[in-house]
């Protein structure tokens, strides 16, 4: 079995679970999973991270940090939210309430 197949194969799994194990939707399942490994395989890849923008210690284990001082660390990026969960067709997502503005302070 080819890497493909088994991608497609853990995709066609995940939809079948997250739609609560339903039986005869075998081929819906494997056609959703098709497209998801596709635009898996069509997305750009991420970068390896630099070695040389890690602080790190020296090399003779003295506790000294090799790199500039006050150097701050770059914060991790945020999940677009189409990632966080798969929806099947025909469900409807959770509809989320709108923010109240905020008040200005007080002066």
């Amino acid at each position: 079995m080819s890497t493909d197949d088994k991608r497609i194969r853990e995709f066609a799994y995940q939809i079948w679970e997250s739609e609560g194990k339903p039986e005869g939707q075998e081929a819906r399942h494997w056609e959703m999973a098709c497209k998801l490994a596709e635009a898996e395989a069509l997305a750009p890849k991420k970068p390896a991270k630099a070695a040389s923008s890690k602080t790190t210690v020296g090399k003779a284990g003295d506790g000294k940090l090799n790199g500039k001082a006050g150097e701050a660390k770059p914060k991790a990026k945020a999940k677009p939210a189409a990632a966080s969960a798969v929806i099947p067709p025909g469900e409807k997502a959770a509809e989320k309430k709108p923010r109240a503005p905020r008040k200005p302070p007080a002066v």
